[in-house]
């Protein structure tokens, strides 16, 4: 079976000193392609037949990948697919939420196989340490032998948590404070001999977006998740866009209309299309808050709630969609989030209907999609980036990828 033409093409390298590297550039190839015989895997990676066949044996030895039955019926020897085994390796991913605590373990391919999750009225750095240490005591005793293939934790949380203070009042509000100048990652590599990296959440969510969802057919998009704060991420010729700060793709900081200021300022998108405001709605007429997770938030009940924010969060969202494609010449928008499915289907069909609003003269409307991932991309993001890290290449810096 040969690769199709338009395939992405993998380079590696017959020198004995990327044995590391190529072993990475085969894996990666696997993971893309899904069950591939050796001879194919040679032609996608441009490696020699040899060094495919040794990369292969070592990998197999390593329970890394494993055999498919054998295809037969075509000419010559019957040729015999390699897939990626999923218990080869897992994954950890720690996603601190402003509602919630979830623990994830991925497989090797990617694929969720056990939670844990916390719910709480507002993150306590002093009791959270707690939860997550007892959180990951819990996935190992689950994983039992398995955890020895645990590799890493990636852990993911919004950045600047002890701003959410201005919102909050009481206990809440001391309890976020302490949040200022508190070194998450090293609080948690204190609980673990794994190592432990750390991302922004919403670029953790874009990630998994990239790595198992539209990514994998979509080249450029701007990534958005709608939580209880809005956020994103933004992907740009496969790579997630990251820089020093970690502030690209953070469209909750988008200024809006200036005709609507708040405190002499233009409102920001967070402050206009979270999922926060439909809490306070919420509240306010005396209903549960956390029924902006809940499908049962489309009800009629529920009406003088949500469209309301449906109006002004779709009005909002076709903006920061109209501008970023006139500067970033996207393919795609993917909206996914925490609320529940049918609020964000409304969500994703009002914006479209809002952008009928805009002139798209001299640009390309990008579509608007409905993210693969869902309510857990987080958590998964977390998950993946420790097994990304180890066992395949960095996209940013070395793999080189084609369209052919």
């Amino acid at each position: 079976m040969n690769p199709p033409a338009h395939t992405r093409q993998m380079r590696g390298s017959n020198h004995s000193g990327m044995r590391q590297f190529n072993e990475r550039i085969v894996l990666q190839a696997i993971r893309h392609h899904g069950a591939i015989p050796k001879a194919d895997l040679a032609r996608l990676t441009q490696l020699s037949t040899q060094t495919v066949a040794i990369i292969v044996g070592r990998l197999l030895d390593d329970d890394l990948l494993i055999k498919q039955e054998r295809i037969r019926g075509k000419i010559g020897q019957p040729s015999v697919p390699l897939s990626l085994n999923p218990e080869g390796a897992y994954s950890i991913g720690v996603q601190v939420g402003r509602r919630n605590l979830e623990l994830l373990v991925a497989d090797f391919c990617g694929q969720p196989v056990l939670r844990h999750e916390v719910h709480y009225d507002y993150p306590d750095p002093q009791v959270l340490m707690t939860q997550i240490a007892e959180g990951l005591h819990a996935l190992q005793v689950q994983l039992g032998e398995r955890w020895e293939r645990v590799v890493g934790v990636g852990l993911t949380a919004p950045l600047s948590v002890h701003k959410w203070a201005d919102l909050m009042q009481g206990d809440a509000a001391q309890a976020l404070r302490r949040w200022e100048g508190l070194n998450l990652r090293a609080q948690v590599q204190a609980l673990t001999d794994l190592p432990v990296v750390f991302a922004k959440d919403t670029m953790a969510a874009c990630v998994a977006e990239l790595l198992q969802g539209h990514g994998q057919d979509t080249r450029s998009f701007l990534y958005v998740f709608v939580g209880t704060f809005i956020g994103g991420g933004l992907v740009l010729g496969g790579h997630v866009l990251s820089t020093d700060r970690g502030n690209a793709g953070a469209i909750g900081s988008m200024p809006m209309d200036r005709a609507a200021k708040t405190g002499g300022f233009p409102p920001q998108l967070l402050q206009v299309a979270s999922g926060w405001q439909l809490e306070q709605a919420l509240l306010a007429q005396g209903h549960d808050p956390l029924l902006i997770h809940d499908d049962a938030i489309m009800q009629p009940t529920y009406q003088a709630c949500t469209e309301p924010w449906l109006q002004q969060a779709s009005q909002a969202l076709a903006m920061v969609v109209a501008n970023s494609a006139a500067l970033l010449d996207l393919d795609a928008v993917v909206m996914d989030g925490s609320l529940g499915a049918s609020l964000m289907t409304a969500l994703r069909e009002r914006t479209l209907a809002a952008l009928a609003q805009y002139r798209f003269d001299g640009m390309h409307q990008p579509r608007l999609l409905a993210g693969r991932v869902g309510a857990h991309a987080r958590a998964l993001g977390g998950a993946l980036l420790p097994l990304h890290s180890q066992f395949f290449p960095d996209k940013d810096i070395i793999l080189k990828q084609d369209i052919e």
